[in-house]
């Protein structure tokens, strides 16, 4: 895509270019000056003075001095209330106006700042109508809806595909070909992603982002980032945060950045507006500069954390600080960082307090970091409410290598996975911290684990989990080989109350390749398998709640585990539920190797369904559904009455397997359901008809004649054929 192509819109014509090339070109330079008004009249000798403390106020937002301060003096002796200011650079220039314009110098005096150029530009005679002219309202044009694949009648889910040059989206057929919705070349020129709620399809680009959706999928927004390399949204798509490895080089006429983008290569943006809200610099770690480029560790992505509620986003500054923005201000919680000395990461809770419970303090948004052993000081994990930068709880660690926090979907558990070394640091060995965060007083509850724990996984919306641990590496000198790893599952103690009982271990699996986790996103069944491997490529499918009989050494525990399938895909490089949790995709991207590219597409025991070999395949991602609108209550007399569903979703399966009758059979269902509507309402008139006539309900007569009535049963057989053989 060129760049006229990235910025030109049929529908916003820009004449700015022809306004341009008739301006009076201004003299070069004077970018750097500004004009401060609102200044205090004050007579020769106080000038200095005012001066002086003006300079003060100034040198917040840029380098500039008193002798580059012009303060012009009236024919009677005082200064005229204005000033010229120079500064170093445009860039500060620009800072000066965005943060000095409206500054109270004191009671009676607030000072307005502008670009000297602007000044020439806006303020010269003719330039601005003085009369006020009230603008016409635009005329209403209604858009596409941008959830309508939702409302697809046999509530399928869609994905994109990208193979080659070409990106399309698709519905999913289960074993039948999925039918396309849209399919274009070039539609991106790294890779494509939906947004948290499936509502937008992202495209990157050299001169930024943009944004697709709706039925006709044309573009929703565009956010230019000139080398963009990824994108992250926030959970409930208010916000959008890209990164490019190039620092933004700013010039003059980019459209949607200002000079104070200059340098900086994150950028914060708001969706519904494709407001630019915050810039800021590549942020420096000060443990990994010395290191050479080869050895630093990758950047952390993302970078910007959000809360559940988009209310909140964080980032941290590794080894000093934790800064908290408030949205779409992006201005810092209580205008400052939170130092916290080495502090090394954090992780929000997912969980979004109500507007009730978000009155107190147990309600607020929470925040979990740890920080390293440092000046004797321990290791440790605390838990801080936002927005109050209260501690609420705080747990000491010793000999610790490395921490990862692990919160569970509904934010009612955090795990925090500590890699620890023995004292003399030979040998390393895994502790789970476990967190019950809606419990009294946050109780904690440790698990020893005797490897390396390489994967953890948290069932969603559940109290399950499954990790994978690894041995001790072969020895230095020793042919390179994967180590052998194991399984576990785990889940808590049955109770007969709330809380959940203690985590126990259901099972270990040993002499394993498996290094990945994939839960469905319902919970209950669980795909352990080997991605990214040259020596195995198994796929094992476990169910938690298997309908069978359950071991006697499981019995207390709140699962009944089995394995229901395994499957071999070879070079699968990546693996997806889809999210109503019936379906999962493994897929092998050229991006990782060029063998044997393509899909598999399996049910959730298992089954193959689909296999799919293309070339040049590049990615498989499903489209993310929005949380139901239906209420618990809903929910529930749903699931009471799913066996009525599923009589209908059998004939729907029917119908399809059977696509030379589906128009007849689909014929033949439309006159029964009209057949029965006819009944159903002409029972109804008949029934009013006897209401109005005095006589009983229908069916009562009949009863009073059948009391103390016999009846019998009589069985007549006829032969409709018969047909004699002769047997040898």
């Amino acid at each position: 895509m060129t760049a006229d192509e990235f910025y030109d819109d049929e529908e916003e014509i820009d004449f700015s270019d022809l306004r341009e090339q008739y301006e009076v070109k201004l003299e070069e330079g004077l970018d750097t000056f500004v004009v401060i008004d609102g200044l205090p009249k004050v007579p020769e000798d106080n000038k200095p003075k005012l001066v002086k403390f003006l300079v003060k106020k100034l040198q917040a937002v840029g380098t500039t001095k008193e002798d580059a301060v012009y303060m012009p003096m009236g024919d009677d002796g005082q200064s005229q209330g204005f000033a010229f200011v120079e500064y170093e650079t445009a860039t500060q220039a620009a800072q000066a106006v965005k943060k000095l314009n409206g500054l109270a110098l004191d009671k009676k005096h607030t000072l307005a700042v502008n670009k000297l150029t602007d000044i020439e530009r806006y303020g010269r005679e003719g330039r601005i109508d003085e009369k006020y002219v009230e603008p016409e309202p635009e005329p209403f044009v209604e858009q596409e809806h941008l959830r309508s694949w939702i409302g697809d009648v046999r509530a399928r889910d869609q994905f994109v595909l990208f193979r080659g040059d070409t990106v399309g989206v698709y519905f999913n057929n289960k074993k039948d070909s999925p039918e396309m919705t849209v399919e274009r070349q070039f539609w991106t020129e790294s890779f494509v992603r939906w947004s948290p709620l499936g509502t937008y399809l992202t495209s990157l680009h050299p001169q930024g982002v943009q944004l697709w959706g709706g039925s006709s999928w044309k573009r929703m927004a565009r956010f230019p980032h000139p080398a963009v390399n990824l994108v992250d949204f926030s959970p409930n798509e208010k916000y959008l945060v890209t990164w490019s490895n190039k620092p933004i080089v700013y010039q003059e006429g980019m459209p949607g950045l200002t000079p104070e983008e200059d340098g900086k290569t994150y950028v914060v943006w708001e969706v519904s507006t494709g407001k630019l809200l915050r810039s800021f610099p590549p942020i420096e770690n000060p443990q990994e500069a010395d290191k050479p480029p080869n050895l630093r560790k990758k950047i952390q992505w993302p970078l910007f954390k959000w809360t559940a509620d988009d209310k909140y986003c964080a980032r941290v500054t590794p080894g000093s600080s934790i800064s908290v923005y408030e949205t779409p201000s992006m201005v810092l919680l209580d205008k400052k960082s939170i130092k916290l000395e080495g502090v090394v990461d954090f992780e929000w809770s997912p969980y979004a307090p109500t507007e009730d419970e978000a009155k107190k303090v147990s309600g607020e948004q929470l925040l979990c970091y740890w920080t390293p052993e440092i000046n004797n000081q321990t290791a440790r994990v605390s838990l801080m409410a936002i927005p109050s930068k209260e501690i609420i709880r705080t747990r000491n660690l010793f000999s610790v290598s490395d921490c990862k926090l692990h919160w569970q979907s509904e934010g009612a558990y955090l795990c925090v996975k500590v890699d620890r070394h023995s004292k003399r640091g030979k040998s390393t060995f895994t502790s789970l911290e476990f967190f019950r965060i809606k419990e009294k007083n946050i109780p904690n509850e440790p698990i020893e684990i005797q490897d390396t724990v390489i994967n953890f996984a948290w069932e969603p919306k559940g109290d399950r989990f499954v990790l994978i641990t690894a041995g001790e590496l072969p020895p230095a000198g020793a042919a390179p080989a994967p180590p052998k790893t194991s399984v576990s599952f785990y889940a808590p103690e049955k109770t007969k109350s709330p809380p959940a009982g203690p985590f126990r271990l259901i099972r270990t699996i040993d002499k394993r390749n498996s290094n990945a986790i994939f839960w469905s996103p319902k919970g209950r069944f669980c795909i352990v398998a080997t991605i990214n491997s040259q020596v195995s490529h198994e796929l094992e499918f476990w169910d938690f709640d298997f309908d069978g009989e359950k071991k006697e050494s499981e019995k207390d525990l709140a699962a009944n585990l089995q394995l229901i399938g395994t499957v071999e895909h070879y070079g699968v490089t990546d693996l997806e539920w889809d999210p109503s949790g019936r379906y999962a995709v493994s897929s092998s991207s050229m991006w990782k190797h060029t063998m044997e590219n393509g899909y598999h597409m399996w049910d959730f025991k298992g089954n193959s369904l689909r296999e799919d070999h293309i070339e040049r395949f590049k990615q498989f991602s499903w489209r993310p559904r929005p949380p139901t609108m239906l209420s618990k209550e809903q929910q529930k007399q749903v699931r009471k009455n799913l066996r009525e569903y599923s009589r209908q979703f059998d004939e729907d399966d029917l119908i399809l397997e059977s696509e030379a009758s589906a128009t007849i059979i689909e014929a033949r269902r439309r006159l029964l359901e009209e057949w029965r509507a006819w009944r159903s309402k002409m029972e109804r008139e008949l029934e009013e008809e006897r209401e109005d006539l005095g006589l009983p309900p229908l069916g009562v007569d009949e009863e009073k004649d059948m009391e103390g009535a016999t009846v019998i049963e009589e069985i007549v057989e006829e032969v409709i054929e018969e047909k004699e053989e002769e047997i040898a």
